[in-house]
């Protein structure tokens, strides 16, 4: 990739979400076609019933588009770049089909929970068997561990899909978190673009990185557009196969600890509740402990955001420095 090519995947990603936004909200509003607000949650939430949602549609068509003509243009649409983009768009379909069911029927809940992680799992599934057919390493380092690597492959895509949907949950939040996760994936790559793949995933990491800034101005508070699990999923499986792509899986760990922390902050609550009838936080995911805290969102987003940022620097800082 030359420096070109990397401001036209930028740009092209970009405008194409930046200026055809309004018009999917637009759309949105017109068929009333809005956010269902959870009953449980923080009582000002209330006022954002109604808010459009699946603003994922738009900026998963516009990273595909992008990265087909540049990709094709370039060459680059090998079988690394298909196995993203099956990700990608699959994670996106399971989560359209959930807000669908949100919004024509009225409800917060959209499938039962098996009905989701089944689809999740049998899109991870296909992934783990393309991932073995085309030959990537099967095992961490330089170790092959074969078929249990597919099983640790089904369960990290599945698990950061759902840890990076928990996140979503205030405005802008997973959008500028997802951000600087592309980022520091698309450095990694891009450091060591000569490896076999590296010049695909970083085509990728950038075609995801323009079209969230493009859609970030309508997605931070107060926001005008959600997301929803379409986006959601689509990210956190998305940023999954490049971790496993990129032979750098428990990377994500630091570059998602936000991820992480909410995911944990869910499973702590519910243990304890289910064990000792006490709750640890106030509310979970964690960011609506801090909002019962008194902390308000953009307060919540910054401090969140900075700790992606940070995190992202060491993860990187050590694969490029120690090799790790």
């Amino acid at each position: 990739m030359n420096f070109i090519s990397i401001v036209v995947t930028l740009v092209c990603s970009f405008l194409i979400t930046f200026l055809l936004m309004p018009s999917l909200i637009r759309y949105f509003r017109a068929k009333k076609e809005g956010q269902q607000i959870r009953k449980e949650g923080p009582k000002w939430h209330a006022k954002k019933a109604g808010t459009p949602t699946m603003g994922g549609l738009l900026f998963i068509i516009s990273a595909v588009i992008t990265i087909l003509v540049v990709g094709g243009f370039l060459g680059m649409l090998t079988n690394t770049m298909w196995a993203l983009l099956f990700i990608l768009v699959v994670y996106g379909l399971i989560g359209m089909w959930d807000d669908s069911i949100k919004i024509f029927h009225h409800q917060n809940e959209g499938f039962k929970a098996w009905q989701k992680a089944l689809c999740q799992v049998i899109a991870a599934m296909v992934f783990t068997v393309i991932y073995q057919h085309e030959g990537f390493q099967m095992g961490f380092g330089t170790s092959q561990i074969g078929w249990w690597y597919g099983l640790f492959i089904i369960f990290w895509i599945v698990g950061f899909s759902n840890a990076v949907n928990l996140t979503d949950g205030l405005d802008g939040l997973v959008s500028g978190l997802s951000i600087i996760s592309f980022l520091a994936y698309l450095i990694i790559a891009l450091v060591n673009i000569n490896q076999p793949g590296y010049a695909e995933i970083a085509l990728f990491c950038l075609a995801m990185i323009g079209t969230l800034c493009g859609f970030f101005p309508y997605n931070h508070k107060p926001a005008k557009i959600f997301m929803g699990d379409m986006g959601s999923l689509a990210i956190g499986a998305s940023l999954a196969a490049v971790s496993l792509l990129l032979h750098h899986e428990w990377s994500l760990l630091v570059i998602g600890i936000v991820y992480v922390c909410e995911t944990a902050s869910v499973i702590m609550q519910v243990a304890s509740f289910k064990l000792t009838g006490k709750r640890i936080f106030k509310m979970t995911p964690i960011h609506h402990h801090f909002e019962l805290c008194g902390w308000s969102e953009w307060k919540i987003d910054i401090v969140f955001w900075c700790v992606g940022l940070i995190a992202s620097i060491i993860a990187v800082a050590s694969i490029l420095i120690f090799n790790i």
